[in-house]
């Protein structure tokens, strides 16, 4: 068992792409997670069926989490009865966020208009629920400041998923008491901008990710990504930062406890 103790806070278990022709590997997968040092991993829904799995997952296994929540790419076919299942989910003891909700201007799968509708709608949830929310943000940042300030969501807080934004941006999620979190495109050669935030956050609202399977950090690059792999994120966040592994694993671990009201 690896000495260190991280904290997966984004990672998709609940994918269909780890339901292999050999059944589902997402024990194989937390095994693998536990024996690189993660000791908990939360799961975030983006649809339906990706919030039962999640949940059910979260359910069979110690030290799992999960958030529910519709993703921009996800909506359009929602009724009120998602919404009043998403608020019925939302009371369950695993869950410890609404996510991944935010806006994705980079598909046209549904229309900004539409995704702004729902982001207001579920950030309301995440209020009367005192839950923290976790945002995607995909070529929309400038809109993504304007909704959360508009809705006052520093009420809730919670964390700007896969960070991608300027240093600029990042100061304006902080004062909205935002955790940054960033996975394996801090990783990249060509992960500037990522690597320079990253130096400058305050250790105390940075957290680890991997977006599992997506976004797999360096030297795994090009293959599927796994939560094992977080270890690679922190591994570099320390090193751009000048300190342990060690070091980085407790802070983002106190860090996430913190957010979502875990016990260290």
């Amino acid at each position: 068992m690896s000495e260190l103790n991280l904290f997966d806070t984004h990672c998709h278990l609940n994918s269909p792409n780890f339901r292999g022709e050999e059944g589902d590997e997402v024990p194989q997968l937390i095994a693998a997670a536990r024996a690189n040092g993660i000791s908990r991993i939360t799961i975030p829904g983006y649809d339906y069926q990706s919030n039962l799995r999640a949940l059910e997952i979260a359910e069979q296994h110690e030290g799992i989490f999960c958030a529910v929540g519709y993703h921009p790419c996800d909506l359009n076919d929602l009724t009120d009865d998602h919404y009043q299942q998403l608020y019925s989910w939302a009371k369950h003891e695993k869950v410890v966020a609404i996510g991944e909700i935010g806006l994705d201007y980079h598909w046209d799968t549904t229309t900004p208009e539409l995704q702004q509708q729902m982001f207001r709608k579920q950030i309301a949830i995440a209020k009367e629920l005192d839950l923290p929310i976790v945002i995607h943000d995909r070529e929309a940042h400038g809109d993504i400041l304007q909704l959360l300030k508009e809705e006052d969501a520093v009420k809730v807080g919670g964390i700007m998923h896969c960070f991608s934004g300027s240093w600029e941006m990042a100061q304006e999620c902080l004062k909205m008491n935002f955790y940054l979190s960033f996975g394996g495109p801090v990783t990249y050669k060509n992960g500037k901008r990522p690597q320079e935030v990253v130096a400058k956050v305050p250790l105390e609202r940075l957290l680890v990710e991997t977006d599992s399977p997506y976004l797999t950090p360096e030297p795994h690059r090009g293959k599927r990504n796994q939560p094992a792999f977080v270890r690679h994120v922190a591994e570099k966040i320390a090193t751009l930062r000048n300190m342990s592994v060690e070091q980085i694993a407790l802070q983002t671990t106190k860090n996430a406890c913190e957010l979502f009201r875990l016990p260290e």
